[in-house]
């Protein structure tokens, strides 16, 4: 099965988004109808959703659209990883199948070492006892912090999202390159090759503009460790989902058929451990 291991869906209201700017044109509803349509376009099967909001009343809802919605094959939510009662969260939500990870916005955070603060370690040791995968969002600067926090749990699983979000845009690799090297060192941990437009110059990039941050990405974690990601609908910021389908088929084009597979959708069901 092929499968987009990152989107969101939402009903908008600028009260619960308000990480959305009023010039947006993503300030509106996107729910599994309009997901689906754009993936029947480019043959994708399945995916998985990713929460846009901080609340587990949104995982919920996630979780009640995977129920309605069987192509959605994974939900991964959030929870309150420094709460005391991250373990009640974490066994409500993990009853239901598809619920396979946690994620936080970590990029958001002013502390450039959130992840490293005792209280939310804690909740991080807590995600495996319930076969609990955790993404991570973060910036550039952010990156030592992620290295450090896989080394610190190396049995859990970790997905950076978005390639750790480079500088495209200014065409900067160092020294996002040698951290995201650094980080794929450890084996628990694996990236989205996904968000990336959002990160060029919206309205005039070119798909040679991200060769030399796949070329890295592929370098460092290998065919293996990654899995396809289109971060709809954000991405319609800067491109859409056919767009940013290609420009991953393009780059992948030389790979063999059984490493094409694994890259859009078997590693997606292999780390998320995907029902079915």
């Amino acid at each position: 099965m092929t499968i987009d291991s990152h989107q969101h869906f939402w009903k908008y209201t600028p009260a619960e988004y308000p990480w959305m700017k009023p010039e947006w044109p993503i300030r509106r509803d996107f729910l599994p109808p309009d997901l689906a349509r754009e993936m029947a376009r480019v043959g994708i099967q399945g995916c998985v959703v990713v929460q846009a909001q901080q609340t587990v009343a949104e995982a919920r809802w996630l979780l009640s659209l995977a129920d309605a919605h069987p192509f959605i094959r994974g939900v991964v939510g959030w929870v309150d990883l420094q709460s005391d009662r991250v373990e009640e969260q974490l066994a409500e939500l993990a009853r239901h199948p598809r619920f396979v990870g946690v994620r936080h916005v970590v990029q958001d955070e002013p502390d450039d070492n959130f992840m490293l603060r005792p209280a939310f370690q804690r909740g991080i040791g807590k995600l495996r006892q319930f076969n609990l995968a955790y993404d991570i969002l973060v910036f550039p600067k952010q990156l030592p912090a992620s290295i450090q926090l896989a080394a610190n749990f190396p049995e859990q699983r970790f997905v950076l999202d978005h390639i750790g979000k480079p500088p495209i845009a200014a065409g900067t690799l160092s020294p996002w390159r040698e951290q995201l090297r650094e980080l794929a060192k450890a084996p628990n941990v694996w990236c989205k090759v996904s968000g990336m437009v959002t990160e060029a110059k919206w309205d005039g990039w070119r798909g040679e503009d991200f060769r030399p941050y796949l070329d890295v990405v592929f370098a460092a974690f290998g065919v293996e460790r990654l899995m396809f990601g289109t971060d709809w609908p954000v991405c319609t910021l800067a491109g859409s989902y056919e767009q940013v389908h290609r420009l991953a088929a393009d780059y992948t084009q030389a790979l063999t058929a059984a490493a094409r597979a694994k890259f859009f959708g078997g590693n997606a069901a292999e780390f998320y451990r995907l029902p079915g």
